[in-house]
């Protein structure tokens, strides 16, 4: 079932009431917060909003609007979450507590809610802003206070990466997703450690290659994640990440190339022509059709139908 897309916008706002408006929508669609105008009069904005497994896919457009999260709002209580926000047209500038930063064009910032934090947008506001639950990313970074409020250099690096993988977290993905939830939560973890350059022990010599001999055996089974490859293994789902990226991998990439390539060899094999692309599909672990259609193309540059006629 596809997940629903929700929006707010100042066009639903009464006459002279789109501010107020616009702060209501925020901390309905986030949390609490202040929102202030140099043209309130004249201020416009909307938030697009949809979840992708446990993550929660925001776009923010709009006016020149300054955004402040102050002790009066943390008193409140709540859920808390950290944020992850990229601009890619105008710079603009953020802090976390005393850290302040401004940020080019693609760069990418960190706040956690639990902490007060302030956005400014000189010009327009127009941003991809990614919920991540508080555990997921601690999970990720062994010290996320190091990486809050300072920019994340979009321009080179796995901060490039990053921020091109953020980017394409647009809310109408989460229609349709290219990969399963998990893998798409993992990939964007994985590259959000990278780029933030937390430092890291070494692995374990061999324990990539370990974990890669694990994926080839597993990867049929639906739903496999890292957290059930590494409690296989006996490691913890932070030694497996951090194993795979000092090789430059990262878990879903591992698993789709498995999958993809034992999809690749099934379509080549002639006694498996009796089996359908959705068999062959649910065989490499992948239970949607629609998906294993989008996966194998996005990887090979046919469909699977395309492939099996070719030979």
């Amino acid at each position: 079932m596809n997940t629903p897309l929700r929006r707010w916008s100042t066009e639903a706002a009464s006459h002279g009431r789109s501010l107020d408006y616009w702060v209501d929508a925020v901390c309905e669609g986030f949390l609490a917060m202040d929102v202030r105008s140099r043209a309130p009069q004249r201020f416009e904005a909307a938030l697009t909003s949809a979840a992708l497994g446990e993550l929660q896919l925001n776009r923010v457009e709009g006016s020149a609007q300054d955004v402040y999260r102050t002790p009066r709002h943390l008193s409140r209580g709540g859920p808390n979450y950290f944020y992850l926000l990229c601009k890619t047209d105008e710079p603009w500038a953020g802090a976390q507590e005393a850290r302040g930063t401004r940020l080019a064009p693609g760069d990418c910032l960190l706040v956690d809610s639990r902490r007060r934090y302030e956005f400014h947008f000189d010009t327009r506001c127009d941003t991809i802003s990614l919920q991540l639950p508080s555990d997921w990313v601690e999970r990720w970074l062994p010290d996320p206070a190091a990486a809050c409020g300072r920019a994340l250099d979009g321009r080179s690096g796995f901060g490039a990466a990053l921020s091109a993988f953020a980017r394409q977290l647009q809310p109408e993905l989460a229609l349709a997703p290219p990969l399963p939830a998990a893998l798409l939560a993992d990939q964007l973890g994985a590259l959000l450690a990278l780029g933030a350059g937390t430092e890291a022990p070494p692995a374990r010599p061999g324990l990539a290659a370990r974990i890669a001999d694990a994926v080839r055996e597993r990867h049929a089974e639906p739903g496999l994640t890292a957290a059930a490859v590494a409690a296989g293994l006996g490691i913890g789902e932070r030694s497996l990440h951090r194993a795979l990226a000092a090789h430059r991998h990262t878990f879903a990439q591992q698993l789709m190339a498995c999958r993809m390539d034992s999809a690749r060899r099934l379509l080549a094999d002639p006694r498996f022509d009796r089996l359908t692309v959705a068999e062959i599909g649910r065989r490499v672990g992948l239970l949607d059709p629609s998906h294993f259609v989008r996966a194998f193309r996005h990887a090979t540059g046919h469909t699977p139908g395309a492939l099996r006629r070719q030979r």
